[in-house]
């Protein structure tokens, strides 16, 4: 999967036109930031963790990171990250462009509360090189997340 399918999955909401392709990378929250001309922590990085049955993802503000004693509170199991491999094999898109859009069938998605801070977020759309600007209904709804959750910390 790649930004064919990120693309084929906004073009049947009919916002395939919003997706944006960049001539420079933006596989990091800083790279994204740069190509976009925003404040790094409007990007919605996306976090893959294993979980019993395979994998979950959280997407998260760009400069938040994950607060290890809520995640096990919230989900009563210790996060671990997918290394890149298990990323591309069990969600689908590479790292650097992993998103919750066209990726494979059955993979809880969960929206962090440090995203709420920004009447828009610009996650990738499965490329390295690739993003859409939505606001945070909009993210709730084409990511089908499950829930808003709270496991993450901000820089101080």
């Amino acid at each position: 999967m790649s930004i064919k399918e990120g693309r084929e999955y906004f073009r049947s909401l009919g916002m395939e036109d919003r997706v944006q392709e960049f001539s420079v990378s933006s596989a990091t929250v800083e790279l994204a930031a740069a190509a976009l001309g925003v404040e790094g922590a409007r990007i919605a990085k996306t976090l893959s963790f294993k979980t019993a049955d395979g994998c979950m993802l959280i997407l998260a503000a760009g400069d938040a990171r994950i607060d290890n004693h809520k995640f096990k509170e919230k989900f009563h199991f210790k996060a671990k990250m997918l290394s890149a491999e298990e990323v591309l094999e069990l969600v689908g898109h590479p790292v650097g462009g992993v998103c919750p859009f066209g990726i494979k069938p059955g993979i809880p998605v969960y929206l962090d509360i440090s995203l709420k801070r920004f009447v828009t977020v610009f996650p990738a759309v499965g490329s390295g090189n690739s993003a859409i600007e939505l606001n945070l209904e909009e993210l709730f709804t084409c990511s089908k997340a499950v829930e808003w959750i709270d496991v993450c910390k901000l820089p101080e």
